[in-house]
């Protein structure tokens, strides 16, 4: 048995290098040989010397650890022996399909040569391949064997282009030319694109294939980028090379006609002329025959017509194919670093020069089309990109005759930015003038470039459409200039929307209620965050702050468990939480006296502030959008959804009278805080803002409108009054906080800054300091003059 043991361990020996591979690559781990499932070939011939010493050894007190080795060794054998079995069954497999693979396989390069150094770079690169055509040249007149090779011009007029613009070591743009790869006799069409695809779909890739089809060549892309699961396939141009050879021998012969017509005026003989003329003599008398020919009436496309071609036609077909290479290149190599590493185009600025060098148009088409749906694809997580980027390629293509590709890519973009400022596009019939009205500062830069677009087409109309809406930003900058000047701090923190804010009586800490279910406390001076108040069940509709700077109230939207929670503002300590509400807590306000707490739902509860015990309550029949005390506590205002305003006696819950007048929900109340003059007592002054747009000033006792105060483009969603009483400040959903002289109607200033809609608005003590809040979560101090 021992000898059988002996030869056994041979055995494993010998594939030893192979079993650690193996087992590394299963990760098995635990049993004795394997470890941390990182053995390799010299641990396992490590661990079987010490067993081949071991089963040497004649101590018979080692009966039971030999025993328990040999059990070992054989439970290794038989794993062994099934990996080894497992492993030929799949090579044995795979092989057919291998070989099947490589038959279609058109490159000279294996796969483990491509997949290999991309790893070590930050970015990948896009390997680009040229399946070149195979040109019959026998079939030409001329058959001298010293014409160029195409696929050579080809290659070296592609490399030239990729080195400038897409090298391998551009630090946005790297692809790797891989010419001479391709090779011709293996290729087999789709079958190779599907080969390589099954191979190299880790590595983004591009084939430019050239097949012959007649007198055409068949101009075709293949091409997979990173993480696709399937590759793109398409023919997207159809070159006439015969054509295009035979057009170049024409304008030989023609150059050479005004050559030999100045030789013959200088009295030069025709035969000697003639023999300098070279092939260009029979192509010149072939030329004339079909012009002749063609002046009678005969068709002369019916003709088989053969002319004398040389080296500088097939140099002309070079130069065509090359341009086609390399705009399909650049358009590709744009589209991969575009999806990928949010590179923008490089061909747009490209195309100008390419247009020149007579670009084929349905090669335009095809450009402008993908880069379309290339697009519309971006449109859905980098929909910002998209006007600029179809603006850019209509500018290049604007140089076209045919003006028809320009303006596609044009109208595509001026969809793109009507869609990105909420406009359904479909629903316009001439775009630009549904864009002005719309324009913010941030689209200065894509009007100029529009401006510049219909100042290089001459398109006059359009022009003035885009000046007088260049105009309309530079009265925003002026605004923002203005309104910068009087901006003394941003402070940000919120996860969510702002929706209340509210300033303590001290003018030293502002509080806001969010969205994101917290309230903040901030130092008005520093702009630090002093505490953070967590714990509530949903999002902060309203805040509000007692006159000694103690208690905070917090209304919480949060059916069914709707709730006021009340805290000690000093140290940050919940006191009461008040349940009562069954629907959303719009509104929460402390009395001047600091005594009484009124919360607004459907209806309206009043609280004791310092017990929490409920007092009474106020019934509507419609949402409570807005409330307001008196000094002395005598009077409760609220305004309802209803546009509604309702007086009560907040004491026992008696309601006084209505005001009625506003046209839309009543959204903000304010209650004049002192006498402005000697006929007006303190509190009989009501100011109310409106979803109808508008700010009404009321005498409380007749319900009589004083004045009107209009300006906002949008719902006034927040009031705030000075502490004199006589500065009246007003936030909108128009994005805009307007700052009023109320008592004569007058607008003072429009302070602009916010991204989005203005939900609170509050003044300091000195009322020098506007605080406002938005849904863009920023808490702005401006300062007012």
């Amino acid at each position: 048995m021992e000898q059988g043991l002996r030869v056994l361990v041979h055995l494993v020996l010998e594939f030893a290098p192979a079993i650690a591979n193996l087992l590394q690559k299963r990760g098995e781990s635990g049993s004795l040989l394997l470890g941390d499932g990182e053995t390799t070939s010299a641990e396992v011939s490590n661990f079987l010397n010490v067993v081949r010493d071991s089963l040497g050894a004649d101590d018979g007190g080692e009966y039971e650890r030999k025993k328990q080795l040999q059990m070992q060794l054989a439970v290794y054998q038989r794993q062994t022996q099934l990996e080894l079995a497992a492993q030929t069954r799949e090579m044995t497999l795979k092989l057919p399909e291998v070989n099947r693979i490589f038959d279609s396989w058109p490159l000279r390069l294996y796969p483990s040569q491509l997949l290999t150094g991309s790893e070590y770079r930050e970015r990948t690169p896009l390997k680009i391949f040229i399946a070149p055509p195979q040109i019959n040249f026998d079939s030409f007149a001329d058959k001298n064997p010293d014409i160029c090779d195409v696929e050579l011009m080809l290659a070296e007029g592609l490399r030239d282009f990729l080195n400038r613009h897409y090298s391998l070591h551009h630090p946005l743009r790297p692809t790797e030319f891989l010419a001479g790869a391709w090779c011709s006799k293996r290729f087999h069409s789709e079958s190779s694109i599907k080969a390589l695809f099954g191979m190299l779909k880790s590595e983004p890739t591009l084939i430019l294939e050239s097949e012959v089809d007649g007198d055409y060549l068949n101009f075709r892309i293949g091409y997979w980028g990173l993480g696709q699961e399937n590759y793109y396939y398409k023919t997207i141009s159809r070159i006439a090379y015969r054509e295009i050879i035979y057009d170049s021998a024409k304008e030989r012969a023609l150059e050479w006609k005004k050559i030999r017509d100045h030789l013959l005026a200088l009295g030069e003989p025709l035969t000697e002329i003639n023999q300098m003329g070279g092939d260009n003599v029979g192509n010149l008398a072939t030329l004339e025959k079909c012009e002749k020919w063609y002046s009678q009436g005969i068709d002369v496309s019916k003709l088989s017509l053969k002319y004398q071609v040389n080296r500088q036609d097939y140099e002309k077909l070079a130069q065509v194919l090359i341009n086609c290479h390399c705009l399909v290149a650049s358009w590709v190599a744009d589209l991969y670093h575009l999806i990928h590493h949010d590179v923008p185009p490089l061909l747009p600025e490209l195309l100008p020069q390419f247009v020149a060098d007579g670009l084929d148009h349905q090669a335009v088409g095809a450009i402008a089309d993908g880069y379309q749906q290339v697009y519309q694809a971006l449109g859905r997580d980098r929909h910002c990109w998209v006007p600029e980027l179809a603006l850019q390629l209509a500018q290049s293509l604007s140089p076209l005759q045919d003006g028809y590709w320009s303006q596609e890519q044009l109208n595509y973009s001026l969809r793109a930015w009507l869609e990105l400022h909420q406009v359904q596009p479909e629903t316009i019939l001439e775009p630009l003038p549904a864009m002005q009205g719309l324009v913010k500062i941030e689209d200065e830069d894509y009007l100029q470039k529009l401006r510049a677009y219909f100042l290089s087409v001459g398109d006059r109309v359009n022009l003035e459409y885009v000046d007088a809406m260049l105009e309309d930003i530079a009265v925003l900058k002026q605004k923002q200039q203005a309104t910068q000047a009087n901006v003394k701090l941003i402070l940000t923190g919120h996860r969510d929307a702002i929706t209340s804010v509210v300033v303590s009586s001290d003018g030293l800490t502002a509080i806001t209620g969010s969205a994101d279910k917290t309230v903040k406390v901030w130092n008005l001076e520093t702009g630090q965050l002093i505490r953070t108040l967590t714990g509530h069940s949903g999002e902060i509709s309203s805040v509000a702050v007692s006159p000694d700077g103690n208690f905070l109230a917090v209304g919480i939207s949060d059916t069914p468990r709707s709730n006021i929670k009340v805290w000690h503002l000093p140290s940050g300590k919940l006191i009461h939480t008040l349940i009562g509400h069954n629907k959303p807590v719009n509104v929460v306000a402390i009395s001047p006296d600091g005594r009484i707490l009124a919360s607004g739902s459907n209806k309206i509860k009043i609280w004791n502030l310092q017990r929490g015990d409920r007092v009474c309550t106020l019934w509507h029949s419609t949402a409570v959008r807005a409330t307001a005390i008196a000094s002395d506590g005598t009077i409760l205002v609220s305004g309802t959804s209803d546009h509604k305003i309702k007086i009560w006696n907040p004491q026992t819950g008696e309601p006084l009278h209505t005001i009625m007048g506003h046209k839309g929900a009543v959204t903000s109340l304010v209650l004049c805080p002192m006498a402005q003059t000697q006929s007006q007592r303190c509190g009989q002054i009501l100011i109310s803002g409106s979803a109808d747009r508008t700010i009404k000033i009321w005498e409380i006792s007749t319900g009589k409108v004083l004045s009107v105060l209009t300006g906002h483009g949008d719902e006034v969603t927040s009031l705030a009054i000075s502490p004199d009483g006589k500065t009246l400040v007003s936030g909108s959903k128009d994005r805009t906080i307007k700052v009023w002289n109320w008592q004569f109607g007058e607008l003072v200033q429009t302070l602009v800054g916010h991204d989005d809609i203005v939900t609170s608005v509050a003044i300091n003590a000195d009322g020098d300091r506007v605080i406002s809040g938005s849904v863009d979560q920023k808490l702005m101090v401006w300062q007012l003059p």
